[in-house]
């Protein structure tokens, strides 16, 4: 009898963790973008903050460059790229879209639907789109901001 309520137990709490896992919220969104780390490349001050949220700048991008033999590239204003996407637009851009680093594009190809529809509802939540960031730039050419390298380790002769 013991055994049989800690499957029916276990059975539960499978099933609840599941629901969870599916439902779809800007609550939810919320948490996505904090525990995928949406915010810290694209939400200024988020880092230095140690972790906190401005509503003001939530998702608007960072004009930080990140050099490497890519180019330069930028963290975006992911509420002014989707703009004018609509929920189910929105999901096929997130699982079909590349982007060079340090942008781990695959990360969010992997997302849940549920977790992507909960993102997607959360950045519109956050009201007006704001500024875009500077454009990528190609190898060779300087960008105009601050930026960080990132270069290849040297090998030792």
């Amino acid at each position: 009898m013991k055994r049989v309520l800690i499957l029916a137990a276990l059975g539960a709490l499978a099933s609840s963790s599941a629901v969870v896992a599916q439902e779809v919220s800007v609550e939810r969104g919320k948490l996505v973008s904090i525990i995928s780390g949406c915010h810290d490349c694209h939400t200024a001050g988020y880092n230095e903050s140690g972790g906190k949220i401005d509503p003001e700048a939530a998702l608007k991008g960072v004009p930080l460059g990140w050099q490497g033999p890519w180019g330069t590239t930028y963290a975006v204003n992911l509420r002014l790229e989707i703009k004018d996407m609509d929920e189910d637009g929105f999901v096929e851009y997130a699982k079909t879209f590349d982007a060079k680093p340090p942008m781990p594009f695959y990360n969010v190809h992997a997302m849940p639907e549920s977790d992507l529809r909960s993102l997607y509802q959360y950045i519109k939540s956050l009201g007006e789109p704001g500024e875009p960031m500077p454009e990528a730039l190609p190898p060779g050419e300087a960008p105009t901001t601050p930026y960080i390298v990132m270069a290849p380790p040297m090998m030792p002769n």
